[in-house]
């Protein structure tokens, strides 16, 4: 008995050209203004031909989404992460017929001034910053859209008020209970908005204060209940913010053992281990709003 093959379908498919760095330098007078970006852009719509047929007849080329991020840097200036991705994805979406939807996913470096203006009063030198990295994710079908921002990277510490104990223990739990520990972590957060026209930049910048300000005062029993507390202050000091997801890698601190030594380590010195490592994730929202954010962020 013989049965035919199943025929094969398209699915779900979309392209783009991914992390296009543009710099763009804003030069008032002597005192310069410096945006970095890493720009990808994700294009769907109706791309079945080219997929099925290899017709290029609707696809704009990924060389043309690049260079249309360097012409908008240039035409009309980065004033935030967010701004600038709206302003490409609505440009793909109402320029090009056979494109109905595109995600923008920007990714911001920091820069800041070194020292004080020289003897002309020019400000025009920067080091980059060693802090975290600013994030944006844009999508926009035409009609609606979902503005995503967030941060990776910001490396934060307790040196106490953090304890952890009351767990389970089985034949393999070799951890010991303590009531007082190093809790550190690298915070990586998305969150969405409500809505647009905002001030993004402000906006940012009050969620990333939230942010700081729960970790540092709440005391912590959990990595779980100081991701809750840092989650939930967004949430409720910022009402544009629906949802915003957290992933928090517990960078551990264990006490080094220097009896070998003659020595005490009275909560003094510890190893710093980069892995193995805890990874502690969820999501909170704002009483009765849906969860959207996905597990993992998407990228082109």
């Amino acid at each position: 008995m013989t049965t035919e093959p199943r025929r094969a379908v398209l699915g779900q498919n979309q392209y783009g050209k991914a992390e296009t760095r543009v710099v763009r330098i804003s030069r008032n007078g002597t005192t310069h203004h410096l945006k970095d970006l890493n720009v990808s852009v994700s294009l769907s719509g109706d791309m079945d031909d080219v997929h099925l047929t290899g017709s290029n007849a609707n696809v704009l080329t990924t060389d043309a989404t690049k260079n249309t991020v360097f012409a908008f840097a240039k035409e009309h200036g980065i004033a935030s992460a967010e701004e600038f991705g709206m302003r490409l994805a609505r440009h793909f979406v109402s320029s090009q017929e056979s494109i109905r939807s595109a995600r923008i996913r920007v990714e911001e470096y920091a820069w800041d001034r070194i020292g004080a203006p020289d003897a002309d009063g020019a400000r025009h030198s920067f080091v980059r910053a060693g802090r975290e990295t600013r994030t944006a994710e844009i999508h926009h079908d035409g009609e609606g859209w979902e503005v995503v921002s967030g941060l990776e990277g910001l490396v934060v510490l307790n040196s106490t008020d953090s304890e952890f104990h009351g767990y389970v223990k089985d034949r393999y739990t070799t951890l010991p209970e303590t009531r007082d520990r190093v809790l550190a972590t690298e915070v990586n957060a998305r969150w969405r908005y409500a809505g647009t026209g905002l001030d993004w930049d402000a906006s940012y910048a009050r969620a990333r204060e939230h942010l700081l300000h729960a970790f540092a005062a709440t005391y912590s029993y959990s990595l779980q209940q100081t991701l809750y507390a840092m989650g939930a202050r967004v949430v409720e000091h910022l009402p544009e913010v629906e949802e915003i997801r957290l992933s928090l890698p517990n960078k551990h601190h264990f006490l080094v053992d220097l009896g070998p030594f003659g020595l005490k380590n009275d909560n003094e010195v510890y190893y710093a281990a980069d892995r193995p490592y805890g990874l502690i994730e969820a999501t909170v929202l704002r009483d009765g709003a849906e969860q959207r954010i996905p597990v993992h962020p998407a990228r082109p």
